[in-house]
């Protein structure tokens, strides 16, 4: 994938370190992300916070935002990718239902939460992004790992936007 050549140049010119905590992709994200040689100069560390304890024990997530709005929710994200910034001057978190079963019509299978956080100077920054997945039940063989593709390619393409706005060495690019 061309965005991750991208992103490890900004990382890298920029001498920035992301990361990851993922839900819904299961270190999906992070494998994309060690593709690239010199994976080491860019990544920190990533984090398969895949239960609620997890996202708490890891992250500090609160408790009281998993019990009311549950793990698949803006704020979660949110937390997660605000909490990564403890380990990393970059994160991206991400939270969703990949199905087939789990989802409902307010969260509908395919929905992802995703977060994306830098620290600067005055204080941390934290973007989260609500993406819904238009791969259906049915279309591949096995559709819960083609959605889970959908999700980590859509959450790497925002990160670099996310980037770009962020950094001002960037904002020419």
């Amino acid at each position: 994938m061309e965005v991750l050549e991208e992103i490890k140049e900004v990382l890298v010119k920029n001498n920035l370190k992301i990361a990851c905590a993922e839900s819904c992709t299961g270190g999906l994200v992070s494998s994309y992300l060690t593709d690239i040689s010199g994976s080491s100069a860019y990544v920190e560390q990533n984090f398969v916070t895949y239960s609620n304890a997890a996202k708490i024990n890891y992250l500090g997530v609160e408790r009281k935002t998993l019990d009311t709005l549950g793990a698949v929710s803006y704020e979660v994200a949110y937390q997660m990718a605000l909490g990564l910034l403890r380990y990393a001057r970059v994160s991206l978190s991400t939270t969703g239902i990949l199905g087939p079963t789990g989802g409902s019509k307010e969260k509908p299978v395919g929905l992802c939460y995703m977060g994306f956080g830098i620290f600067k100077p005055k204080g941390p920054v934290i973007k989260v992004v609500k993406f819904l997945s238009q791969i259906k039940e049915g279309e591949y063989e096995n559709t819960r790992v083609e959605i889970k593709k959908d999700i980590a390619q859509n959450a790497l393409k925002n990160l670099i936007g996310f980037l770009k706005e962020n950094i001002p060495s960037c904002k020419e690019t």
